[in-house]
């Protein structure tokens, strides 16, 4: 059954088939739907470490002020 909180799924479910989380399936899908997939400060590697340490904050990953900036990269990818 289609939900209404997912914009995209199509990709929603290749998402989950994948192996990747509902939340993270969601709002990879949401985001793609509305055209705001690619972050607008370019690649994760291309961000300084403060940059990558802010979005790490916002999206509330554990242990980031011990982070080096690949290990920032990592985590993000993996959330």
């Amino acid at each position: 059954m289609p939900s209404p909180q997912i914009k995209d799924e199509a990709l929603y479910e290749k998402l989950r088939a994948e192996g990747n989380s509902k939340e993270k399936s969601a709002r990879i899908a949401n985001a793609k739907a509305a055209g705001t997939l690619d972050h607008p400060g370019g690649t994760l590697e291309s961000r300084s470490k403060n940059q990558l340490y802010d979005e790490a904050k916002e999206i509330g990953i554990e242990g980031r002020s011990e982070m080096d900036k690949d290990e920032l990269v990592k985590a993000i990818r993996g959330h």
